[in-house]
Parts: structure tokens; sequence; C-alpha cells
């Protein structure tokens, strides 16, 4: 599933892969897309990001981007979900700065409307009992 949103003279995407019953969404956008930061995160649990440094040395800031996307996605997951976002505009103007988290915002609930119609059919697990033993 392909989801965006054009604001500010540039657009973010979010690209959702279903593994299963488990998430994995790219947000990426402006002239360079990359992968900045890492956001993991259940229904439970609480969200975590890594940052990963950018090639001058200081360190993505992507992250504010999955985390506006993953609290709004958060109560509608179905099993974990793994974010990766990386938005980047040559030269970006201050308004174009100031769009980017109603932009995320706007994917989070496209994402959400998403994930409330749909059904993921996937194969549930079997574990082994307490009292049993691979043979």
């Amino acid at each position: 599933m392909n989801f965006s949103v054009t604001q500010a003279n540039y657009t973010i995407e979010a690209n959702l892969t279903v593994i299963g019953q488990d998430l994995l969404i790219e947000i990426t956008g402006g002239n360079v897309p990359h992968i900045g930061t890492v956001t993991t995160l259940t229904k439970t649990e609480k969200i975590t990001t890594n940052r990963f440094p950018s090639h001058d040395g200081r360190y993505h800031k992507d992250g504010v981007l999955a985390e506006a996307v993953a609290k709004i996605i958060q109560p509608q997951l179905p099993g974990s979900c793994t974010i990766t976002s990386g938005v980047h505009v040559d030269k970006i103007s201050l308004e174009q700065i100031k769009a980017s988290k109603p932009m995320s915002e706007n994917l989070g609930r496209q994402i959400s409307q998403w994930l409330q119609k749909t059904t993921l059919d996937s194969h549930q697990p079997v574990y082994y009992g307490k009292n049993e033993t691979p043979k």
C-alpha cells in the first residue's frame, strides 16, 4: 500500500508492507530519500526511535515524522511495526519544515483508516505446549 501527501512544494510518501501480522512502513520524500531513523512499536509497547548520523556528522531528525505516524496508528496495530524514515528537501524552507509534521500526521490518518477497514489474514503461529519439545 502506498500513501502520500503533498504540501509546501514537496511530497512525503509512506510505503506500507504487510508481513504476516506485522507492518513495515517506509517514509520517504523530498530530493534525497534515505533511511535516517528506525522507529519500532506495538499496540502496547512504547515507541522507540534510533537515529543514524548524517553525512555531516549530525544525527537525522526524521524520527519526528515517523513518531507522528506511529502515535496515530498505534491503537490499530495488529502486530509489531517498524518505520524507517528519511525525507530530505534541499535547502528546506521554514514553511516546509513547519509543514512536515502535519504532513506526517496526514499519512498517519490515511494508514489508520486503511488499518480500520482491512483484515490481515495470515497463518497464526503454532507453538509447543509447556511440556512439549521438538521431536
